[in-house]
């Protein structure tokens, strides 16, 4: 594995690199081509079974000049570290690296992790950001 330069902590680093594992297993198991809230289901078994605190369709306030518009629902809340979007579609497309960005806005997390399950390898489908 590529080793980067990160303002995290060695233990959040450890956790997203064990939640990207998690997840990995759940792609090698299911194959790529299945609806998101199967994956979402799957992933929250595998990370209860490894003992990784998360929050499923954790709620955000969405406001706007002083003024609440709505919650946002976020797919994953990894330890109160990090947010992990789940998609099944093609490609990743700039409009979805912008929704993470989104995320991370209104949750005031640093780091977000974008998962498209339906490629061969998961690798080739994982964008992670850093603010």
């Amino acid at each position: 594995m590529i080793k980067l330069v990160s303002p995290l902590t060695a233990e959040q680093e450890l956790l997203i690199e064990e939640t990207i594992k998690h997840c990995t297993e759940v792609h090698k198991a299911l194959g790529p081509g299945l609806l998101e809230n199967i994956y979402s289901r799957a992933i929250a078994l595998e990370l209860t079974a490894a003992a990784i605190p998360f929050e499923r369709e954790k709620s955000y306030p969405v406001t706007y000049r002083g003024e609440l518009l709505c919650q946002q629902r976020l797919d994953f809340v990894v330890a109160d570290i990090f947010v992990l979007e789940i998609k099944s579609i093609e490609a990743i497309a700039p409009v979805h690296r912008a929704q993470l960005l989104s995320y991370l806005r209104i949750s005031k997390l640093r780091v977000g992790l974008l998962m498209n399950f339906n490629v061969a390898l998961l690798k080739d489908g994982l964008v992670r950001r850093v603010l």
